[in-house]
């Protein structure tokens, strides 16, 4: 009756849990009951703060039997409001960036203080109030224990995930197989209340190796893993001539440990870079830096306190012995697993290992960070969301659905897309964007394409797809919505589908194009990006740039029809302004080594369409042999939005739905005659022009064009 009870209160089953504030103080008022006793003590603490003002006194530490079950008194108000969001809206705030490295010194020194209790679970406030329906992650900290290592991703997973984090006390002393217990037992009660759900586990270093030995002890359940630096391969740590020193150094000079475990754990530099606008002056980015590194360094010595002498050589035996826990038992593990290695790990051997467990695992992906070292989570630029979003791990049931699973990129993440993916080739390109009014009337913008869905953009697919970091780019930007592309499913499924070059298209919303994709993405009136062309228009031979190779079936119009969608037929034009094709499929296929290679990628290659859709079906993926070009300039032109609310039963008769096929190919071709023909009017094409147009109107964002 105690834990029902409880669980009416914090919100879900599962032992030893409290919440915590991430911004150091403590928000609200926790209560301390033991299943076994009526006792119930007060949590200790030196100052816990509502909205800024104390609302207990320091009480007296107790330890109950060993078990503890934390009864919120007061929590944030979203608990009371009940429910969670029903959507994110794109260009959302996620918080990453807010938090940075000091306020885990913060957070640690809050919670470090001895209070006789076991592990226990606890949410942070941070985190917020998540959609509905979302699922649990689990916090698996790493040697620190503190659970306080996601701290500068509790905003940003808080959003889709009920966040948790595993709290081990300083002086605890449980052995490995004693925690592997108490995260099943959490597991299991979780299960058993929504069996249906996945459940993530973030493992971090010695989590990694704690995540791994509940996921071989229950392979029916189903656990998405996410193993951070995992520390599966400490006995190949380039600090195991190390470990016998640490445990003969006398305590005076423990001390020093910290700031060597500091710098041999993580990169310092990146620790300080979170808060750091990536598009500042280099001179004020440095000035930060080195504001943020100086105020950095004093908080190493607190790691003295978060482990201490006897408890660093407890914990360095605790990883021994989970290391071998966890890999005498990989072959047990059916979980889905991401493991995300960094390249500068001086502490394990993390990118070697990451490869190790990925042909270990059943279900392994890996993803590298070449720049980062051990402490991953707490450096710069590594958005524990963005990496789940783009890895299409993101899901809420038993299978992932990328369209009701797709949750919009946040506003960090259109940034730090716009800085890495768009900003050189939107600085090259200076790309003109042109619309239809429905009078009409071409003007530049957006303003001609409705902002209402379902919408079907069908336009020409220039080589390599060049045209679509802008289109994407244009439509946040302008007009906060989100293209969802159907893209090649070689790009998802294929070989190369687990490519982390890949994660941008999935992190932007791309979809493998298949009919039920289409279905579902037009029935949730998205805004759809389709190329019938696809591949044959992308991948074109020498002489074939801007003309359309269809499909010979109308595919998409009588599906548009069945939801009323509005289709916007587009043409975008400089391709042949940015590269120059040297090699194309022909070429190609007369090089002996290079044709043996194209067989046998085609031959193992998704395969789209049949013979029977005409020329298109007949694709043949490779990659052109291009070199690039002094830039000019990318043209748009969206069409005259055709309507085809009302016309389901019209466009089901096979010859009505033909003929606006025909028109919609036959608006493109005329868009892209067009801008080949405007953009010989456009004194800004060449990007000497733009440049010095630039800096003589340094104030005015857009550069001019010809007029429509």
């Amino acid at each position: 009756m105690l834990l029902e009870a409880m669980t009416s209160v914090i919100g879900f089953p599962g032992p030893h849990f409290c919440v915590l504030s991430s911004e150091n103080k403590l928000r609200f008022r926790v209560q301390v009951r033991s299943l076994d006793s009526k006792d119930s003590p007060v949590l200790s603490s030196e100052s816990f703060v509502s909205n800024g003002a104390s609302v207990i006194e320091e009480r007296e530490d107790r330890r109950v039997n060993g078990s503890l079950r934390f009864e919120v008194k007061e929590e944030e108000k979203r608990v009371e409001d009940g429910g969670g969001l029903e959507s994110l809206k794109p260009l959302y705030d996620d918080g990453y960036g807010t938090v940075t490295v000091k306020d885990y010194f913060h957070a640690n020194k809050e919670t470090i203080k001895p209070d006789g209790g076991p592990p226990r679970w606890f949410s942070p406030i941070a985190c917020g109030r998540p959609l509905n329906d979302s699922p649990i992650l689990l916090f698996l900290p790493g040697l620190d224990g503190t659970g306080w290592g996601l701290i500068l991703h509790h905003k940003a997973l808080g959003k889709a995930f009920e966040v948790r984090c595993l709290h081990i006390p300083v002086n605890d002393r449980t052995p490995f197989e004693g925690l592997v217990k108490f995260v099943v037992e959490t597991i299991r009660l979780e299960h058993a209340s929504c069996p249906n759900k996945p459940i993530y586990l973030v493992g971090d270093s010695f989590g990694g190796c704690l995540s791994l030995a509940v996921a071989a002890h229950n392979p029916t359940i189903d656990l998405a893993l996410i193993l951070v630096n995992p520390a599966t391969s400490v006995e190949r740590s380039q600090l195991q001539p190390l470990f016998p020193i640490l445990e003969a150094m006398p305590d005076e000079l423990h001390f020093a440990v910290p700031y060597l475990l500091g710098f041999v754990m993580g990169d310092p530099t990146k620790m300080a870079m979170v808060n750091i606008e990536n598009r500042l002056p280099p001179s004020l980015k440095l000035t930060q830096l080195s504001r943020n590194l100086t105020d950095l360094l004093p908080y190493l010595s607190s790691l003295a306190d978060i482990i201490p002498r006897d408890t660093l050589l407890w914990k360095l035996k605790l990883l021994k012995s989970a290391a071998a826990y966890a890999n005498s038992r990989l072959h047990a593990v059916k979980a889905e697993v991401l493991v995300l290695a960094s390249g500068k790990d001086y502490m394990v051997p993390s990118r070697n290992e990451a490869e190790r467990l990925a042909r270990s695992l059943q279900n392994c992906t890996v993803r590298h960070f070449n720049d980062n070292g051990h402490t991953l989570l707490l450096e710069d630029g590594v958005n524990l969301m963005s990496v789940i979003k783009g890895t299409y791990k993101y899901r809420r049931s038993r299978k992932h659905d990328c369209v009701s699973d797709f949750l919009p990129p946040s506003m960090w993440e259109f940034k730090n897309a716009s800085d890495k993916q768009f900003r050189l080739l939107s600085l090259a390109t200076a790309s003109v964007m042109l619309s239809t009014l429905e009078d009409g009337k071409i003007v530049r913008g957006l303003a001609g394409v409705p902002n209402e869905g379902p919408v079907l953009l069908v336009g020409y697919h220039n080589l390599l797809g060049l045209e679509l970091n802008s289109l994407i780019e244009e439509f946040l930007r302008e007009k906060s919505i989100i293209v969802r592309g159907v893209a090649h499913p070689e790009l998802f499924w294929g070989k190369n589908g687990t490519s982390a070059q890949f994660d941008f298209l999935k992190l932007f919303g791309a979809v493998p194009v298949t009919a039920k994709n289409l279905f579902k993405l037009l029935k949730t009136k998205s805004h759809v990006l389709l190329y019938p062309g696809g591949a044959r228009e992308a991948l074109h031979k020498k002489g074939e740039e801007y003309k359309l190779f269809w499909p010979d079936q109308p595919e998409f119009v009588r599906m548009a029809a069945c939801f009323g969608a509005t289709i916007v037929p587009f043409a975008a034009v400089g391709e042949d302004d940015i590269l120059e094709l040297v090699l194309d499929y022909n070429d190609l296929m007369n090089i002996p080594v290079v044709s043996d290679y194209l067989k046998d990628a085609n031959r193992d290659a998704i395969k789209l369409r049949d013979e029977s859709s005409g020329e298109v079906a007949n694709t043949q993926l490779f990659f052109p042999g291009v070199v690039p070009k002094i830039p000019g300039r990318y043209y748009y032109l969206f069409g005259k939005p055709i309507e085809t609310k009302g016309k389901k039963e019209i466009l089901k008769d096979k010859e009505n739905a033909n003929k606006l096929y025909l028109q919609i190919q036959s608006d493109i071709e005329n868009s892209l005659a067009y801008l080949i023909k405007k953009r010989e009017e456009d004194p800004y094409r060449n990007i000497f022009d733009r440049t010095a147009y630039r800096v003589t109107y340094s104030s005015v964002e857009e550069v001019p064009t010809f007029e429509p």
